[in-house]
């Protein structure tokens, strides 16, 4: 009987081994730990009024893991360590991207499997020359090397990329530049048509490779784009990560019979350095609208699709409680802009005027909901107006945060609404806390149970074979 039942074990692995993926999808949640998950769960939970999960595709796949981020010289990694280990599995030093920690060009999965005939994408909501996906197209010594990034971009033969566009188009040497080295120029050059928004990328469909940026304001190509809005901030015309999705598996699938494409939710990173809860979640849905179209592919090729869903760091330290045995995330609905959009209409207020309190109260109300739908005790009311009285003379202390800095005023009142939503920050930087890993589809039994980061890219390919 033992017998039997090993054969049986055996024939079983033997199954599982035959299985080979041709399309495989890798999302990674830039600073997304499992606690901006769980978050985002618990607070779309507290939207119905009830105390739980509202789950999100991710969490609802068949396989689950964490995972471990830390880099070959700190222990809590940056997002080029982060990112050339979850494209190549070769740990690095901070700062480095596309190389290991000797300075040796490290393979990326995109690149091996170009070179086997797959169609390849990269996609992100921040910069297309930004850490993350850079690592997977890119190798120089420094994440800062945007230009030479976006020129490796241009040669990669990568068939499309989707995100904000280049965050340094030009050589950093002022005027002296030739048009042939902008990088949109450069990457026209290489064959690529560069589509501004969604509907222009419907038009476009019959390109030999793509290049799908945000429209709505139009692409200068001499000057630095950052990122797609967030999606508390979007406006009607914004192109969105599930757009872009949407956009490149047709365009994919229509050239490839395998195809490999990785998309980053990158603005999660952007709203924990802000410490701004409401923001994070949203990117964290935003992100998962995206993986539900991914999602909706694999169900239409459940024996040939493997989807992995995971991080490259967690960003901020977040903690859901900060006091008592309570949650109260619903608070956060009535936050209506990010951080950064609250701090930027404060701003405009003292430009070149000494506005009233009133003024400021009022865009407090409009954006956060505090002194209307979230109550402000007399000693809260008393630190915002000292704020203010500290931005007429000129003397308030903006908070410093890695992609932007945020007005006095602007950073208390956000970390108000989120002490009373309960949660916690302990850094404006990243931590070394573990990151999930849910996966789907073919192989996906491989990535349970406690990793290292340099694991996943190496798994991924093994289900290729």
């Amino acid at each position: 009987m033992k017998r039997i039942s090993l054969i049986f074990c055996l024939l079983a692995v033997a199954l599982l081994g035959s299985a080979q993926a041709k399309y495989v999808f890798y999302f990674i949640g830039d600073g997304m730990g499992t606690n901006q998950v769980l978050g985002t769960e618990m607070y779309l939970s507290e939207l119905k009024g009830e105390i739980g999960r509202q789950r999100l595709c991710m969490t609802q796949f068949s396989y689950s893991g964490q995972a471990a981020t830390f880099s070959a010289s700190n222990g809590i990694t940056d997002s080029a360590a982060a990112g050339t280990c979850l494209a190549s599995g070769k740990k690095t030093n901070n700062g480095v991207l596309g190389q290991d920690a000797q300075g040796k060009e490290a393979q990326t999965i995109a690149e091996t499997l170009k070179a086997q005939g797959w169609g390849v994408g990269i996609m992100t909501s921040v910069a297309i020359d930004h850490a993350t996906p850079g690592a997977f197209y890119a190798h120089v010594p420094s994440r800062e090397m945007y230009y030479e990034i976006g020129k490796q971009l241009a040669f990669s033969n990568f068939d499309f990329f989707g995100g904000a566009a280049f965050h340094q188009p030009n050589p950093k040497d002022g005027n002296k530049h030739v048009a042939s080295e902008n990088l949109y120029n450069l990457c026209e050059e290489q064959g690529y048509t560069l589509a501004h928004g969604f509907e222009e990328a419907q038009q476009n469909m019959g390109a030999q490779k793509m290049i799908l940026m945000q429209a709505t304001d139009g692409i200068d190509r001499n000057k630095p784009s950052y990122n797609i809005p967030y999606a508390i901030d979007r406006k009607p015309d914004d192109l969105t990560l599930e757009q872009i999705v949407q956009t490149a598996i047709p365009f994919l699938a229509a050239r490839y019979d395998k195809f490999f494409m990785m998309v980053e939710g990158g603005m999660i990173d952007y709203a924990c350095h802000g410490n701004d809860a409401a923001t994070a979640f949203g990117e964290v849905i935003a992100m998962d609208e995206a993986l539900r179209v991914a999602y909706d592919f694999y169900l239409a090729h459940p024996d040939e699709t493997l989807i992995v869903v995971t991080a490259d760091h967690e960003t901020g330290g977040l903690a859901l409680g900060n006091s008592d045995y309570t949650l109260n995330l619903q608070l956060l609905q009535h936050q209506h802009c990010s951080a950064w959009i609250l701090s930027d209409k404060i701003s405009a207020l003292f430009k070149g005027n000494k506005p009233k309190w009133e003024d400021v109260k009022q865009v407090l109300t409009e954006s956060l909901g505090l002194y209307n739908n979230v109550e402000v005790s007399k000693e809260e009311d008393a630190t915002l107006q000292k704020a203010y009285k500290k931005a007429i003379s000129h003397k308030g202390n903006d908070m410093k945060t890695m992609y932007k800095d945020i007005n006095e005023i602007g950073a208390l009142a956000v970390k108000m609404l989120n002490d009373k939503s309960k949660i916690g920050w302990t850094t404006n930087a990243h931590s070394a806390h573990a990151v999930p890993i849910f996966a789907i589809g073919v192989g996906a039994e491989r990535f349970s149970g406690w990793h290292d980061n340099s694991d996943i890219a190496k798994l991924m390919l093994q289900a290729t074979k």
